[in-house]
C-alpha cells in the first residue's frame, strides 16, 4: 500500500481507499457479514481511510463501520457526510441547527465522540455561496464535534468556490478516465492551497471494471437501474453520467491498454493515481476478493506516458462530448 498527505490534516492516507455507498445500500442485495470481511480484509491489506454517508443505508454503512473499528487496534479514518437527509434538500437546510442533528446522530451511528472528517453530501450550489454554513462547520470543529471537514461536490465550479474556504480540508469529486475535467484546472489550485482530493465513482459504477455487457441487469434497488437518467439524484453518479451503450464502447477501446496481469479495475485506478493531487480514491466493496482487487492497484508501476495518451484519446472522442461540460 502506497500513502498520501490529506491536505492539512496531518494524516496520511492509502491512496487505494474504501468507499462504504455499496454496503449500505443502493447497489442490489449486499449482506452485512460479506460488507464486515470486506472491511476486514481491506484494513488486512493497508486500507486506514474510509467514506461514507449518514444516509448510506440509512446510517446502516456508519454501524458496520463501528463494528470494525470495535475490533481492529489500527487507526482508521473515517469520513462520513451530510446533508442528504434534507426533505426537501434545499440550499436553505444547510443551517446550524440540521448540520449539528446530523453530526449528533453520526457520533452516534459511528460510536465516536468527534468524527473524523465531515464532508457536505453534494448540497446545492448555492450553498458554496454561503459562508454561514462554513461558520457552523467552524464552531463544529470548535464544539469538539469534528476533527476537520471538507466538501463532497457535483461540480468543478463548486470544488474551486469552495477551497476559497480556509477550514476546507479536503474535496470529494467524480474523477476517472471518463470524467478527467477535474485535472484541468482544480487539481491544480487544490494543490497550491494544500486541500486533499477524493476521487469517488473511481470505476464509473463499474463500467471501468470491464465486467459489465449490454444484457447485464440490475436490481431495482440498483441505482444503475432507476437512476441512469437523474430520476433519484444526480445523473452524474451513475455510470458518471456516461450513456450505458457509449460507456461499453469506451471500455472496449481502453481494453488494449491494460498490461497483461492487471484488471481492467486496477488499470482505471492507477490511472487516477497518475495525478499527484489526488490524495486517495474511494472504490467500493461488497466483497473481501472485490477489496483485494481494488487494493492491489496501489502497488502497480507507473503508467508509461503512451499509454496515458491513448486514454486521454480515447476520452476525448468517446466521451468528452457527452459528460465534460455538464460537471
Amino acid at each position: 500500500m502506497q500513502y498520501r498527505p490529506l491536505g492539512r490534516t496531518g494524516w496520511n492516507v492509502s491512496t487505494i481507499s474504501f468507499g462504504a455507498w455499496a454496503i449500505g445500500g443502493a447497489w442490489g442485495t449486499v449482506d452485512d457479514q460479506d460488507s464486515l470481511a470486506a472491511l476486514h480484509r481491506a484494513i488486512d491489506l493497508g486500507v486506514n481511510f474510509i467514506d461514507t454517508a449518514d444516509v448510506y443505508g440509512d446510517g446502516r454503512s456508519e454501524r458496520l463501520i463501528a463494528q470494525l473499528k470495535k475490533s481492529r487496534k489500527e487507526e482508521i479514518i473515517v469520513a462520513t457526510k451530510a446533508g442528504r437527509r434534507l426533505d426537501p434538500h434545499t440550499a436553505e437546510g444547510y443551517n446550524k441547527a440540521n448540520l449539528t442533528a446530523f453530526v449528533e446522530r453520526s457520533l452516534r451511528n459511528l460510536q465516536v465522540e468527534a468524527l473524523d472528517l465531515l464532508q457536505l453530501h453534494c448540497p446545492p450550489t448555492a450553498v458554496y455561496y454561503m459562508p454561514e454554513t462554513f461558520c457552523a462547520l467552524d464552531d463544529l470543529v470548535c464544539a469538539g464535534k469534528l476533527r476537520f471537514y471538507g466538501v463532497s461536490v457535483e461540480k468543478v465550479e463548486e470544488a474551486l468556490k469552495a477551497i476559497e474556504y480556509p477550514g476546507v480540508q479536503s474535496v470529494q469529486i467524480i474523477f476517472n478516465i471518463f470524467r478527467m475535467r477535474p485535472a484541468d484546472l482544480f487539481f491544480g489550485e487544490a494543490l497550491r492551497r494544500k486541500v486533499g482530493i477524493l476521487a469517488r465513482v473511481p470505476l464509473a459504477s463499474g463500467l471501468l471494471t470491464g465486467k459489465l455487457k449490454r444484457d447485464s441487469r440490475f436490481e431495482q434497488t440498483d441505482h444503475r437501474a432507476y437512476n441512469r437518467h437523474g430520476e433519484s439524484f444526480d445523473r452524474g453518479e451513475t455510470f458518471s453520467g456516461v450513456d450505458y451503450e457509449t460507456g461499453l464502447e469506451a471500455v472496449e477501446a481502453l481494453r488494449p491498454l491494460v498490461p497483461a496481469g492487471v484488471s481492467m479495475a486496477q488499470f482505471a485506478l492507477r490511472w487516477i493515481l497518475m495525478f499527484d493531487a489526488v490524495t486517495c480514491a474511494i472504490p467500493g466493496a461488497k466483497r473481501p476478493s472485490q477489496a483485494e482487487d481494488n487494493i492491489a492497484a496501489a502497488d502497480l508501476p507507473p503508467l508509461p506516458p503512451e499509454t496515458m495518451a491513448k486514454v486521454k484519446a480515447i476520452y476525448d472522442e468517446k466521451i468528452k462530448p457527452l459528460v465534460h461540460h455538464y460537471w
